[in-house]
């Protein structure tokens, strides 16, 4: 199932949908994933991410940047400093959003998180032990009758 993400997002929901890409996209970064290894900066890095891609969301969506700020509960300043790339959050979300235009919503984990080039390869070679293991168990069903 794809999920069909707004580039240019119209109305909340699709803001929603574009910010929680970007965060989805962004927390996965290598770079933030890096950064996150402290724990007493994993949740300060979280908070700017999300802020950023709240940010970045509605900018696209054509809000200004006063009223994204009330939205947030964040000064105009913050916002700006996002939007411009002047943060790293404001950078890895711009980063995720060209990927997403490019891509489109793709979700690889990163191998320190599970995600491997050779996931598929060691798929096959389950369902090869399995196949395995139900011939097996046939035979001495077989035996038995």
């Amino acid at each position: 199932m794809t999920a069909e993400i707004p580039l240019k997002p119209i109305g909340k929901e699709d803001i929603r949908k574009l910010e929680s890409a970007l965060l989805v996209m962004s927390l996965l970064d290598k770079e933030a994933l890096e950064a996150m290894r402290d724990p007493s900066a994993r949740v300060t890095w979280v908070d700017s991410l999300y802020t950023a891609a709240a940010a970045f969301a509605r900018e696209r969506a054509g809000v200004p940047a006063s009223r994204i700020a009330e939205e947030l509960g964040i000064t105009e300043a913050t916002v700006r400093r996002h939007l411009r790339g002047e943060t790293k959050a404001g950078q890895l979300v711009a980063k995720a959003y060209e990927r997403l235009a490019k891509e489109g919503f793709k979700l690889e984990l990163p191998p320190e998180l599970g995600g491997s080039a050779d996931c598929g390869k060691q798929l096959e070679e389950l369902r090869a032990k399995l196949e395995g293991v139900k011939k097996a168990l046939s035979e001495m069903l077989s035996l038995t009758r």
